[in-house]
């Protein structure tokens, strides 16, 4: 082969090898669809499949969701202020009326995981009101949009990769509703963390996260991932407070779930 040939095909290899051009993030829906077809390169080449590849092409700028995106105002209250918007002494009731109703299954998941009971009912209280509002927004187009946004595509692209590789599997479709930022289920994870942390609690050979036996025992197997240790206690300062952190950055939100978890554990 002639030197220029040479020098052609070698270019040319390096240009097959080279990682694609990220599609262009924006501040408006302008540029959403164009961001689309690029986005679908990127989406294909990891892994991505026809049905989720088909719930790119039909999604919708989510502009409710960067509204709320724009306006969260929970982080910035104090732990009393929290408490009292968020939580109250009914739900304390129901999470106790829970754990004295399915023993067997809270000693199966403590058994399995190490993560307490109150635990798991604080958060399922917390994120959905033990699964009485999952939200109304449609999760794709809410991850994609986040996706999208030039706020932080770095921390939501791998979830919408994610929910399209979900979508593939069957496991949500392109209609699932959750909440504005693409949480799903009785617990409100993340479709990157469906994909890591699921569990297919209920053994039917499929992970639904709007099953409350497949959310629970997701929830105790992530914070279990993320290092809980059973047995030792949960309260701000201790090595499982940490992995509280590890589910919500919000330190009043953590805060909120290890007192929360006390005071059920107290009934």
């Amino acid at each position: 082969m002639s030197p220029v040939f040479t020098r052609i095909a070698f270019a040319l290899s390096l240009l097959s090898a080279a990682p694609l051009a990220a599609a262009p993030c924006g501040n408006d829906g302008s540029g959403f669809a164009a961001w689309k077809s690029a986005y679908a390169q990127e989406a294909s080449a990891q892994g991505v499949g026809a049905a989720g590849l088909s719930a790119l092409a039909n999604a919708s700028y989510a502009q409710a969701t960067i509204n709320a995106d724009r306006n969260q105002t929970g982080v910035r209250y104090s732990l009393d202020e929290f408490m009292r918007i968020r939580w109250s002494d009914a739900y304390t009731s129901q999470a106790r009326g829970y754990l004295a109703q399915y023993p067997d299954f809270w000693a199966s998941l403590e058994n399995a995981y190490g993560v307490p009971p109150e635990v798991i009912l604080a958060i399922w209280g917390m994120e959905t009101g033990f699964g009485g509002n999952w939200g109304n927004a449609n999760v794709v187009n809410a991850i994609l949009t986040l996706a999208y946004d030039c706020r932080r595509p770095e921390f939501f692209g791998p979830h919408a990769i994610a929910a399209l590789k979900l979508v593939d599997r069957g496991t949500i479709s392109a209609g699932s509703i959750g909440a504005m930022h693409g949480e799903l289920g009785h617990t409100q994870f993340l479709p990157g963390n469906i994909l890591a942390y699921g569990v297919d609690g209920d053994g039917n050979g499929r992970l639904d996260m709007t099953n409350m036996t497949d959310a629970l025992a997701s929830t105790a197997n992530y914070l279990r991932q993320k290092g809980w240790q059973p047995g030792q206690p949960y309260q701000e300062g201790t090595a499982n407070f940490r992995v509280i952190e590890e589910w919500n950055a919000a330190t009043v939100y953590q805060r909120a779930i290890a007192l929360i978890a006390s005071r059920i554990a107290q009934g």
